[in-house]
């Protein structure tokens, strides 16, 4: 059953070139086979963060300021988080961005001071604090790197705006983004801390996501300085929008979201663009209920995964058309080369996908 989606995947692949998608095409002929195996984290903590530097590293994080990494593959994990203060010990770090076996970078959420990051550069024995957020109104959700020095963190809007704060020494230290060049907020606006992802870069480009108004929007940067934004076919409100944009490349992208009191709600919960963001369609069969997490599969053109806390879904034409496979709850998911994607959720539930 395997072989007929591998054999499926390898025909949309070897019938495109590498910038191609074909849409609204192989939706209805998808095997329902694939299946998450799940990891052995030993641990009960919600890890909204989630970044794998391949088939058998990867890194987590989450509540309780817990970070666990993994070097074999997920057979075996190991506690390295920083120590923390009693007064420290509930932050929770819902972003983790890991280069390495070695170096990592977290971000807890919050209010004030809790907003802050941390690096390790010799996998979780030290951590030496980098951030600390000084702006009482200030609330960082995610933070992303275009390569190893280069890395943006985005807050909830203080002023009016959306902040931005920058690294380009690798995450050692950080400066606020002159605001002139973001468009202003809506009333309401806001971004989400839902795995990692509001946040994301590809192809020299950025781009963020927003809920909190309807539809929510997708504002994107082709330098991390000056923005433009659009809106997104996705439903917003006061627990939805877009809960993040993920691009192929410059041109092909998908946004995913919804309405995180309402994880069954399957309606304009995903859209796609062609045009490097410009403009934005709904998906032609939504994604099973709201998705807080979704990525690309490198290697395979227009495959990419889903996830949330009611299922996972596959969509193979670029996100027009997506197929439920899996009801189990994930917060975060990330594919790397190899054909596998890793996801993260509640109760310290890690998966594992094989697309070969």
């Amino acid at each position: 059953m395997m072989r007929h989606l591998v054999a499926l995947v390898l025909t949309i692949v070897a019938s495109a070139s590498p910038l191609a998608v074909t849409r609204g095409v192989h939706e209805r002929n998808v095997n329902l086979a694939l299946k998450w195996d799940i990891l052995p984290t030993n641990s009960q903590q919600q890890f909204r963060g989630l970044s794998p530097v391949s088939g058998q590293i990867a890194w987590v994080s989450g509540t309780g300021g817990t970070v666990l990494r993994t070097t074999d593959g997920g057979a075996s994990w190991q506690s390295v988080g920083p120590d923390l203060s009693t007064e420290d010990a509930d932050l929770q770090f819902r972003d983790v961005q890991a280069f390495s076996a070695e170096k990592a970078i977290i971000l807890s959420i919050g209010e004030g001071a809790d907003s802050r990051m941390y690096i390790t550069k010799n996998g979780g024995k030290s951590w030496t604090q980098t951030f600390a957020n000084e702006e009482a109104s200030a609330f960082f959700n995610c933070v992303d790197f275009e390569d190893d020095e280069r890395g943006i963190a985005v807050s909830d809007p203080v002023d009016g705006k959306f902040r931005l704060i920058e690294t380009l020494d690798g995450g050692n230290t950080w400066t606020i983004v002159d605001p002139s060049g973001m468009p202003s907020a809506l009333e309401g606006e806001f971004g989400f801390a839902a795995s990692g992802t509001c946040i994301s870069t590809a192809a020299g480009r950025w781009y963020l996501a927003s809920g909190g108004i309807d539809p929510g929007r997708v504002f994107r940067s082709a330098n991390g300085n000056e923005w433009d934004v659009s809106g997104s076919a996705i439903a917003g409100g006061a627990s939805a929008g877009v809960f993040l944009v993920r691009f192929r490349d410059a041109q092909n992208g998908i946004a995913t979201g919804g309405d995180f009191n309402v994880v069954n709600g399957s309606l304009h919960t995903s859209a796609w663009s062609e045009d490097g963001g410009k403009t934005w369609t709904a998906s032609e069969v939504f994604p099973g209920g709201y998705r807080s997490g979704s990525s690309w599969a490198p290697g395979l053109c227009g495959v990419a995964v889903a996830v949330g806390p009611s299922g996972s879904d596959i969509t193979l034409d670029a996100g027009n058309t997506w197929v439920t496979f899996d009801t189990g709850s994930f917060d975060a998911v990330e594919c790397v080369d190899g054909r596998v994607c890793w996801a993260s959720g509640s109760a310290g539930r890690v998966g594992k996908l094989s697309l070969r």
